[in-house]
């Protein structure tokens, strides 16, 4: 039954977005502010550059420690070796993805095209859903 589950299916398709030029405090009080782990980085024509995370927030927390710096952009601290799923995954599949990585949420993908994403609270949302 969960195998014929997709990403699709369950993923967030109305995001909470940032810009590489996001000032990295704002980020983090959005990120607070919608009680989301990460958001997507993405470019003036919704194209994704990467992902900023709470562990992103933390390089910040530790930067305004250690530097006593108290400015920068998202771009300077986003990660942009991401993992990626295709929409018309199985939820199985990515399920398999998140026991493996420590990451919370995958940007979704229709071909090219970034189209949401997909949490681990997602993926349980789904189990529940056969019962």
């Amino acid at each position: 039954m969960l195998a014929k589950i997709t990403v699709a299916d369950y993923m967030t398709k109305r995001l909470v977005t940032l810009t590489k030029d996001t000032d990295v405090f704002e980020a983090v009080k959005k990120m607070l502010d919608h009680k989301i782990t990460s958001a997507p980085v993405i470019d003036p024509q919704g194209r994704l550059l990467g992902m900023f995370s709470e562990k992103d927030g933390m390089k910040v927390f530790l930067d305004s420690v250690y530097n006593q710096s108290t400015s920068g952009k998202v771009g300077d601290f986003m990660t942009t070796d991401i993992i990626r799923v295709e929409a018309d995954s199985s939820i199985v599949d990515v399920a398999e993805k998140f026991h493996q990585s420590s990451v919370r949420s995958f940007p979704v993908f229709d071909d090219q095209d970034f189209v949401g994403i997909v949490s681990r609270v997602d993926v349980l949302k789904a189990l529940l859903s056969i019962k």
